[in-house]
């Protein structure tokens, strides 16, 4: 999912079985399609986000990368009004 962490938008999301970085290119690529490119692109460290593509593709779009640390997305994510399970399907119910 790409998210605007200030608005907290969804721009763009793909679900995979798998976590190869093509489904994430085509998120990546419809969010800057519709709302630009963004200066900062924050991550978590999965295979996906780390792999030469997915960070040449940022670079070449002079976005800065940003990782997060292990296990700090369900930090964030639970630290988040969405914490309590019935906000979480509703969250889920969304997309």
């Amino acid at each position: 999912m790409i998210l605007d962490w200030y608005s907290r938008r969804v721009l763009a999301w793909r679900v995979a079985v798998t976590m190869h970085v093509e489904f994430i290119m085509d998120a990546l690529e419809e969010a800057i399609e519709q709302y630009g490119c963004p200066e900062i692109m924050n991550t978590d460290q999965g295979s996906q986000y780390t792999s030469a593509h997915f960070i040449q593709g940022l670079k070449d779009r002079a976005i800065q990368v940003s990782m997060d640390g292990k296990g700090a997305g369900v930090t964030i994510f639970l630290s988040n009004d969405y914490g309590d399970p019935s906000s979480m399907k509703i969250f889920f119910a969304c997309l």
